[in-house]
């Protein structure tokens, strides 16, 4: 897993690049991570009507969605080690443990689905995941084992996590987000 590497390529912004309103976020955002203002939210907020409109759209995915909180970090984890995203993965970490994943869960998450410990359902959700990082698409026998546990309404909402989190790792590394600065350390 790689960290941004070098200088970002959009600066962090504060307060008069950002705007009241969204540094207030960014600062919420930050006390519930443990961290300062996440430098992500501060990047994506220089474009404002953009952020807040992302803001909204990721608010219903986590924390708002309808999948459990763990299954939720879970999929955002796997997502986060398969894309190599040092960034998303060390934030959902933090974000993760309050939502019942384990150190064991985070190794066990680098093995993949088949790792022993996981549930048939968590099995099948992180098989969902890689075969969307993989190939973009949700092979018939995925599928099959995915609804056996989740309703289709939960599938959409799967399928459009991972793919948001693909899109956020992709943003992450092409604007060189650097880490955030996790408080008390």
């Amino acid at each position: 897993m790689t960290a941004a590497s070098g200088v970002p390529r959009v600066a962090p912004g504060g307060i008069r690049e950002i705007g009241a309103v969204n540094w207030l976020v960014c600062r919420v955002a930050g006390r519930a991570a443990g961290t300062g203002p996440p430098n992500l939210f501060r990047t994506l907020a220089r474009r404002r009507g953009l952020f807040r409109g992302w803001l909204w759209f990721a608010g219903r995915l986590m924390p708002g969605g309808s999948l459990p909180r763990r299954e939720t970090e879970l999929v955002i984890l796997r997502v986060a080690h398969l894309r190599g995203c040092r960034y998303e993965f060390d934030h959902h970490v933090r974000l993760g443990r309050r939502a019942g994943v384990r150190e064991r869960d985070v190794e066990r998450l680098k093995e993949g689905p088949h790792a022993a410990g996981w549930t048939p359902r968590e099995q099948a959700i992180l098989a969902a995941v890689d075969g969307l990082h993989a190939d973009r698409d949700l092979a018939d026998g995925a599928w099959t084992r995915l609804r056996a546990h989740l309703s289709e309404g939960e599938c959409v909402e799967l399928a459009v996590l991972a793919g948001h989190y693909e899109m956020l790792a992709t943003v992450i590394t092409a604007l060189r987000v650097q880490p955030d600065r996790v408080r008390g350390r």
